[in-house]
């Protein structure tokens, strides 16, 4: 395997990265989109074939914050072996600190014109603003809150699980009485997050208009920037010992366990980061799709996000970027063509990977075959090339 670190005198980060064909190639598609998706949008008249519709643009930002929530799954189940399926409660409540943001910046421009109050706390009754929306007037603290939150129920809920040793499929049932809990929790109109209408009637951000194309834009931008960087946050993760860590705890948890290592911080560590980058996403999908309501808990939405990952391929981290884009596309498309045999569509597709692509579609592709993309990883098309040929040889 070539040492680029050490042919070209670099530094470990770029070491690695230069090794990382499919995050080569996924950060080149973010930074080109970055470019070239707002300069169509804004530069190209409708009628030009270069034109991206304002349409184009809330999906794509609906796919890249969907591509960061799979990305933040992959990072624990493909590299750490915990299987969560209550994902969506860490994404859910990142996008309640930016909604609650975006209500306060409604104003007097509401329903019922009240400076202070959302429209749905005067409908109920409610007299003065609770003590746990104070500081949502301010963006930084909306932002903090976003990654703080799921942050802090992620290391509260790791530290009691991990410390308890709860491991495999208990401890995904466990993630996914979490979910399920907020969402009955969110449902109630006295919780003060709007009951199961959520929240809703977004006027701006930052003194900026959603609706124009301009604040899209850069939202959009905002989101392909954001995965980069996650992403890189995450390939960091991986390739160090850290990393090496926690592919071993995913593999052998009690030899780990019996080498004297503390195994329960390590999961902790991993999981809370994770959390933090679904708070994010949701921070992100949010103001692009114009609502939050209780059904982002929905544990149907977190196992969703398992099947994204399964599909693009376990492990790589790039590829749960591609299989979030591949199976929300096709939802998009099914849902418009056939919208009462999507579900069957999604159960058969998990099922066909399962079966069939055991490696996602990532896994599929001999030039990614390996699990981080390095062309002298285990298990390259090079590697097995020369295993095929010996085998033959033998044979003979």
């Amino acid at each position: 395997m070539t040492d680029y670190r050490q042919k070209y005198k670099m530094t470990p980060v770029l070491g690695w990265l230069l090794q990382d064909r499919g995050g080569m190639i996924l950060l080149g598609i973010l930074l080109a989109g970055s470019i070239l998706i707002p300069i169509g949008n804004l530069m190209f008249p409708e009628g030009s074939a270069f034109h991206v519709p304002t349409w184009v643009l809330g999906l794509l930002g609906k796919y890249l914050c969907y591509a960061l929530l799979a990305l933040s799954v992959d990072l624990i189940w493909g590299f750490c072996g915990i299987l969560s399926l209550g994902h969506g409660a860490f994404f859910a409540l990142g996008g309640y600190a930016m909604g609650m943001y975006l209500m306060r910046q409604i104003g007097d421009r509401g329903v019922y014109g009240d400076p202070v109050l959302p429209d749905f706390m005067v409908f109920l009754n409610w007299k003065e603003l609770p003590w746990y929306w104070y500081g949502f007037d301010h963006f930084s603290f909306a932002i903090l809150m976003a990654m703080l939150v799921p942050g802090v129920l992620a290391f509260v809920f790791g530290f009691l699980a991990f410390r308890s040793r709860v491991t495999g499929v208990y401890l995904s049932i466990i993630t996914q009485a979490m979910t399920y809990a907020l969402l009955l929790a969110f449902f109630r109109n006295d919780m003060g997050f709007g009951g199961n209408n959520g929240l809703t009637d977004f006027k701006d951000i930052l003194g900026f208009d959603l609706q124009s194309d301009q604040t899209r834009c850069v939202l959009v931008v905002a989101s392909a920037l954001m995965l980069a960087i996650c992403y890189l946050v995450s390939r960091g993760i991986t390739q160090s010992r850290l990393g090496k860590v926690l592919i071993a705890i995913r593999d052998a948890e009690s030899r780990v366990r019996f080498t004297g290592y503390r195994v329960e911080y390590y999961k902790l560590f991993v999981f809370t980061v994770s959390a933090v980058m679904a708070g994010i996403a949701g921070a992100l999908y949010v103001p692009q799709i114009g609502i939050i309501n209780p059904g982002e808990f929905a544990p149907a939405a977190s196992i969703e996000v398992v099947i994204w990952v399964a599909v693009g391929g376990r492990g790589t981290l790039y590829g749960a970027v591609l299989g979030a884009f591949i199976v929300n596309y096709a939802k998009t498309f099914f849902t418009g063509v056939m919208p009462d045999f999507w579900l069957f569509f999604l159960g058969g597709l998990f099922i066909a990977v399962t079966l069939f692509l055991p490696k996602g579609v990532i896994g599929a592709i001999p030039a990614f075959g390996a699990a981080n993309g390095g062309p002298g990883a285990p298990g390259n098309w090079r590697d097995r090339l020369a295993s095929w040929r010996a085998n033959q040889g033998g044979k003979a």
